[in-house]
């Protein structure tokens, strides 16, 4: 799939005056942010060409770049709508596709530390369930469309070039051992977590970066199950722990997914871990806060193959928009600014919304390599990434042996006292009053910032608490249980 691209020589590391020529952007990394990166920079610059070290499949079939993707990945409305603002018609490409749209709080059967949240007959927001497989290759499969993206995959990003004033391009090694310059106007590394950004940037002069991590010691435990038939409409269904209680915490989850399949993830932090023992996968699953999720898995059957298990689970976040000094023409995306513990499905649409950040701060400016522009897109990226970042570790920080570290500034530490009573307050009440059940989920999909749970309405509401009893057993209807074979014995 490796594509042609016009490389040419490095450029000086001053510039002045708009670019001569077609203007040309770099983006590192072909996976979900860097296309989506790709999408936003064609309607501003000429030439963009992706840089991929990997071989990108052309259908929806593993990468092994991203072993995570074996795990639940859900879109929230609030990333799919950025989504498709930046790639018109994807939603409609990933139904079509397999994928289903389901919406909350009306699909979703979930156990949150509070209680059983309600199903209110009304649509408060969504989510995108499918495999990461299909998501990312619905979206790679449009942008590669576009007559201006050249894909070159197979080829290692050696370095940057340029100074610690400005970003002139990247140097790159075919999979032959060819190495060859890339000039670009804009640099977009959106090579993930694992990149070696910082080491990058210090090689052209560019240090004092901070980075702060919190490790729960979550590790994961996914499996493919035939979903009955009759299950077509299923809810997904979620057992979260409780961050409060000093015992490791532990969850289960289904999603349905393509080709009538449940995906089933299990997790555990440090002390209670699930492992890739198949005579053990349902056993830990009814061992969580309730049975429920066993109890559906006894109803049908796994589908061959192994159980995939993940360790690498960190929350860690670069503090970019913060470095002293900030090269021109560069700018970081995605995982490569911040990676959050998977059970909070934040990752894929705090990708989004930095793309569509990025995007906004383009279109401002008017050319891609104004002076002062990267630094400008990387704060911008910061807002979403903040949100996100506190809503993770002030839980994960929580859980009974959790490593918090930071390089350059202050420990993470959990969330004030005053803060974390008022979001339980929040959770609590959203499991029976709809008012906040609707603030709850615009917050938690990152549809709405934080500041939606602080209008007075809500705050009134929080504090009246649920206005309803609590849920006694999961909100599974008659016709749910019946398509998998009845209620269970008890």
């Amino acid at each position: 799939m490796t594509s042609p691209s016009s490389p040419g020589p490095s450029a000086p590391s001053a510039r002045s005056g708009p670019p001569a020529g077609p203007t040309r952007a770099v983006v590192i990394g072909g996976g979900l942010t860097g296309m989506l990166a790709a999408a936003a920079l064609v309607r501003h610059i000429d030439e963009v060409t992706v840089v991929e070290r990997g071989e990108l499949p052309d259908g929806p079939r593993p990468r092994r770049e991203l072993p995570q993707a074996r795990h639940v990945h859900v879109l929230y409305s609030g990333g799919a709508r950025v989504i498709e603002d930046l790639i018109p018609g994807v939603t409609e490409g990933w139904l079509a596709a397999g994928a289903r749209r389901i919406p909350l709080p009306t699909g979703l059967v979930s156990y949150t530390a509070q209680g059983w949240l309600r199903r209110w007959p009304v649509e408060m927001q969504y989510l995108i369930a499918c495999t990461r497989d299909l998501l990312d290759w619905v979206v790679r499969a449009r942008v590669l469309r576009h007559r201006a993206v050249h894909l070159l995959d197979r080829h290692e990003l050696i370095a940057l070039t340029g100074t610690r004033d400005g970003v002139t391009g990247v140097r790159v090694r075919t999979s032959d051992g060819t190495e060859r310059a890339l000039e670009a106007d804009l640099v977009v590394d959106a090579s993930g977590a694992g990149s070696p950004t910082r080491e990058r940037l210090a090689g052209i002069g560019v240090t004092g970066v901070e980075e702060r991590k919190v490790d729960s010691g979550l590790g994961y435990a996914s499996r493919f199950y035939r979903a009955p038939a009759g299950t077509e409409n299923f809810p997904v269904v979620n057992v979260q722990s409780a961050p409060r209680t000093p015992v490791p915490g532990q969850t289960a989850t289904i999603v349905p997914v393509e080709d009538r399949r449940w995906l089933v993830t299990l997790s555990g932090t440090r002390g209670g871990r699930p492992t890739g023992d198949p005579d053990l996968f349902e056993t830990f699953a009814r061992g969580v806060r309730h049975p429920v999720v066993g109890e559906l898995l006894s109803r049908t059957e796994p589908l061959p193959g192994e159980i995939a298990v993940s360790r690498s689970t960190v929350n860690g976040r670069r503090y970019f928009e913060r470095a002293p000094h900030w090269p021109e023409r560069f700018v970081v995306l995605g995982d490569g600014v911040a990676t959050y513990n998977p059970l909070y499905g934040q990752g894929m649409s705090v990708a989004a919304q930095g793309v569509a950040a990025m995007a906004a701060e383009l279109a401002r400016a008017g050319r891609a390599d104004a002076p002062g522009l990267a630094r400008r897109i990387q704060r911008a990226v910061a807002g979403p990434v903040g949100v996100a970042w506190e809503m993770a570790t002030s839980q994960d920080v929580l859980y009974p042996g959790a490593v918090a570290e930071s390089t350059g500034g202050p420990r993470p530490r959990p969330s004030s006292p005053l803060v974390a009573g008022y979001v339980d307050r929040i959770t609590e009440a959203a499991t029976g009053r709809m008012s906040v059940t609707q603030a709850f989920f615009d917050v938690v999909t990152l549809s709405s910032g934080a500041a939606r749970w602080l209008h007075p309405d809500i705050v009134v509401a929080a504090l009246r608490g649920p206005g309803r009893p609590p849920l006694t057993a999961p909100p599974l209807t008659a016709k749910e249980w019946e398509a998998i074979g009845g209620y269970p014995a008890r």
